[in-house]
C-alpha cells in the first residue's frame, strides 16, 4: 500500500513573524497525539546552522523543530540552506553539501533545478512520516520572486500542501499584513490558504475582537487563533538580527561574558546557555572599552574569519584582549574565532575572495590554511581544561589549523564513527583556548567549571541544565499553543 501522508504549511505575511516557532509548537502538538511528524522547509537563508545525523548541514532552526518533533535531524528537511557571505554572494548548500558561492541574480537562475532537490527532499521524509509540517520563508507575496518560487506558495503548490498564513502585531499592521498578502496571492494560491493566525499578541484580547470579524468578513477566511507573546528565549534564532535581544542582563550575576559582535558573525546560538543562566551577564559587544569588568571575553565563529580579523584589529580588539588577559580574563575562539586566536591564517585558494594571508591576534601557537572543501561533523570529545570533560556538539569548517603544543581537546567520534583527533589548542595556563565545536557551551558540566574558575574564590555555580531548558521551553510553547489555537479546526485542515 501506498503511504499517504497529510501535510500542512505555515507561511508569514513577512520575516520574523514566528512561522519557526510556531512550525514547532505544531510539531510537537501532533507528537503528543501520537503522530509521526517531521518538519521541512525549501529554502533557508540563515547563519546559524547544525550539523544533521546524516553529515550535512542545515538551517538550526530546523534542527530545533526536529527536536520537537522528536526526530533526527536530516538534511532532507532543509534541502536548500543560503549562507550569506557579504557582497550579495551567498554560499549555496543542496542537501547538506556545499554547491558553490552564488550573486542572487546566478541563484534565481539556479532555482528550477533547485526545485528538483526540494521536491526529492520532500519525498523521502513523506515516504517515512505520518505528517510533514512546512515552513515558509519570508512573504508568499513577493511579486518579483513568484517566478521559480521553491520556498512558499510553490512548494505548498507542487505538493498541494494547506496553508495557514501568519501575522505579527507586536509590530502592527497585522490586518493590512494579512489582507495585503492575500490580496497579492494568485487565486489558486489564495484558495490553498485555509486559516489565519495571529501571533505575539500582548494585552486583552477582546478588544481584538471586532479586527478578528473584520478580517473574516473581508477574507473569507477563518481566524484559527491569536497567540500571546512568548518568551522565545530558550529557542535557537536564525540570524543576527535577534543579537540586540539576545544579552541577558542580572543584578546578581556572578560572571560577565562578552561575545565580540562580528559583522559576519554566525552559529551565535553558541551562547545561549549562558543567555538563560541567571548568575551571567551575557553581552555582545562592539567596541573594546565594553569589555571592561568581563571575565570571559568569546570570539565566535563567522563567515569570513580575515575579514572579521582585519575589523577585529582595526578596531583596537587585538590590544584590548592582552589587556583583559592581564587584568586575569579568560579568552575563548569558536571556530573562525579560534583560527583568529592564531598567529596567522592563510587562504591561498580565495575560499574567502578577498585577502590571501592575515597575521593572527598570536595570542596561540597556531596557524589555519583555509581549504576548499567543508567539513561538517556531529562530534564526541574529551576537552580538556583543568579537568578532562566529555563533551558533545558539531564542526563546520573549511580548513585545517597546525597547533605547536597541547590541544584543547580530543575528538573520539565524528558522525558516530570512532576517531582519535585532536581538536583546538590551550594556553599553558588555560586562559587562552579556541575549538572548532560548536555547541560546546551546551555541556553543563564542562560550562559550570568555566563559570566557576572565574568567579571569585573558585565558587561553585548553581547549575543550570540546557537540555531541560530547552525541552521545558518547547513543552511551554505547546500548551500556549494548544491553548490559543483551534486545534480541531487545525487537525481538520491537515485531515487527520
Amino acid at each position: 500500500m501506498v503511504k499517504v501522508t497529510k501535510k500542512i504549511m505555515l507561511q508569514g505575511t513577512s520575516s520574523h513573524v514566528g512561522k519557526s516557532v510556531l512550525t514547532a509548537a505544531l510539531l510537537r502538538s501532533l507528537r503528543i497525539r501520537g503522530f509521526s511528524v517531521a518538519p521541512f522547509k525549501a529554502q533557508n537563508m540563515a547563519l546559524n546552522s547544525a550539523v544533521a545525523h546524516d553529515g550535512g548541514e542545515i538551517g538550526r532552526a530546523q534542527a530545533f523543530q526536529a527536536e520537537a518533533a522528536g526526530v533526527a535531524p536530516s538534511v532532507h528537511m532543509n534541502p536548500v540552506l543560503l549562507k550569506p557571505t557579504g557582497d550579495s554572494l551567498s554560499q549555496v548548500i543542496i542537501q547538506g553539501r556545499v554547491l558553490g558561492t552564488m550573486s542572487a541574480a546566478e541563484y534565481h537562475a539556479f532555482k528550477k533545478q533547485a526545485m528538483g532537490y526540494v521536491l526529492e527532499s520532500y519525498s523521502r521524509l513523506a515516504a517515512t512520516h505520518d505528517v510533514i509540517v512546512i515552513e515558509g520563508a519570508g512573504s508568499p507575496a513577493e511579486v518579483n520572486l513568484r517566478d521559480n518560487d521553491i520556498a512558499n506558495m510553490g512548494i505548498a503548490m507542487a505538493v498541494d500542501s494547506p496553508v495557514l498564513l501568519i501575522g505579527d502585531i507586536d509590530r502592527g499592521g497585522v490586518f493590512a499584513s494579512l489582507v495585503g498578502t492575500l490580496d497579492l496571492l494568485e487565486p489558486c494560491e489564495r484558495e490553498l490558504v485555509k486559516g489565519l493566525v495571529i501571533n505575539k499578541f500582548r494585552g486583552d484580547k477582546s478588544l481584538l475582537v471586532p479586527g478578528l470579524d473584520f478580517l473574516e468578513a473581508r477574507t473569507g477566511k477563518d481566524v484559527l487563533g491569536v497567540v500571546p507573546y512568548f518568551d522565545d528565549s530558550a529557542i535557537p534564532s536564525e540570524d543576527s538580527l535577534s543579537l540586540e535581544s539576545r544579552g541577558g542582563h542580572s543584578g546578581d550575576a556572578a560572571v560577565r561574558v562578552a561575545v565580540i559582535k562580528l559583522p559576519r558573525v554566525s552559529n551565535f546560538t553558541d551562547f545561549d546557555p549562558f543567555k538563560l543562566d541567571p548568575q551571567v551577564e551575557l553581552e555582545f559587544v562592539a567596541t573594546p572599552d565594553e569589555l571592561e569588568g568581563a571575565h570571559l571575553v568569546i570570539i565566535p565563529g563567522t563567515k569570513s574569519t580575515l575579514s572579521d580579523l582585519a575589523w577585529l584589529k582595526s578596531r583596537g580588539f587585538a590590544q584590548a584582549l592582552k589587556e583583559h588577559l592581564g587584568r586575569g580574563g579568560m579568552v575563548a575562539g569558536i571556530c573562525g574565532g579560534f583560527q583568529m586566536l592564531g598567529r596567522t591564517v592563510k587562504d591561498p585558494h580565495g575560499v574567502e575572495g578577498g585577502h590571501k594571508e592575515g597575521e593572527g591576534l598570536g595570542l596561540l601557537d597556531a596557524v589555519t590554511v583555509l581549504g576548499r572543501e567543508k567539513k561538517t561533523f556531529e562530534v564526541s570529545a574529551v576537552a580538556k581544561l583543568g579537568a578532562d570533560f566529555e563533551v558533545k556538539g558539531y564542526e563546520i569548517h573549511m580548513g585545517e589549523t597546525i597547533v605547536k603544543g597541547a590541544p584543547f581537546s580530543k575528538v573520539l567520534e565524528r558522525n558516530g564513527s570512532p576517531v582519535y583527533a585532536p581538536d583546538g589548542a590551550s594556553s599553558a595556563d588555560g586562559r587562552v583556548w579556541g575549538t572548532y565545536i560548536h555547541g560546546i557551551f551546551d555541556n553543563d558540566l564542562f560550562r559550570r567549571s568555566v563559570l566557576a574558575s572565574l568567579c571569585d574564590g573558585g565558587e561553585a555555580l548553581r547549575g543550570l541544565s540546557f537540555e531541560k531548558a530547552r525541552e521545558g521551553a518547547i513543552s511551554s510553547l505547546a500548551s500556549v499553543f494548544e491553548r490559543n489555537i483551534d486545534m480541531e479546526k487545525v487537525l481538520r485542515i491537515i485531515g487527520v
